[in-house]
């Protein structure tokens, strides 16, 4: 199932079916309040997200906002009747947040759309002592079935 810290693909031919029919199209970071635009993914990410860790480099700023709006925009060659995530937040190997997203029936062959908000933690620690020092693991589930991880390194500039 890959250990805390790296990136994972299921051994499972049907799961990894799936995935390898998965594409994360782009994501991007919005001020909540605002709908700003905070930071987007870069295009190379289509190829490398479950492959590699990789590192996203978001403005310092995100973390004076009180909630960031995440949009994700990803396409499914294969169906998949219950969709979701889970995120653990690590600080320097420790969690110290999960989220749980669930997103639910994915038709075969479509692109999708998905939005979620975060509320921000009641204390943040400095951008300076964040950066690099956080990864986002995230896992993908059809169900119970974990499909694979991936994991992003955050940098705040």
């Amino acid at each position: 199932m890959g250990e805390q810290g790296e990136v994972y693909i299921s051994n499972d031919p049907e799961n990894a079916k799936i995935i390898e029919g998965f594409t994360l199209n782009h994501m991007n970071m919005r001020d909540a309040s605002t709908g700003a635009i905070v930071w987007e993914s870069p295009p190379d990410w289509k190829e490398r997200f479950f492959l590699e860790e990789l590192e996203a480099h978001v403005p310092k700023s995100i973390l004076a906002c009180k909630e960031v709006s995440r949009e994700v925009n990803f396409s499914s060659m294969e169906k998949m009747d219950d969709f979701k995530l889970l995120q653990k937040v690590y600080f320097q190997g420790m969690c110290l947040e999960e989220w749980f997203f669930k997103f639910g029936f994915v038709m075969p062959a479509s692109t999708n759309q998905w939005q979620s908000t975060i509320e921000a933690a009641a204390e943040m620690l400095p951008a300076e002592q964040l950066s690099g020092n956080v990864t986002i693991e995230t896992n993908f589930f059809d169900g119970q079935r974990l499909l694979a991880k991936s994991l992003v390194r955050v940098y705040y500039d």
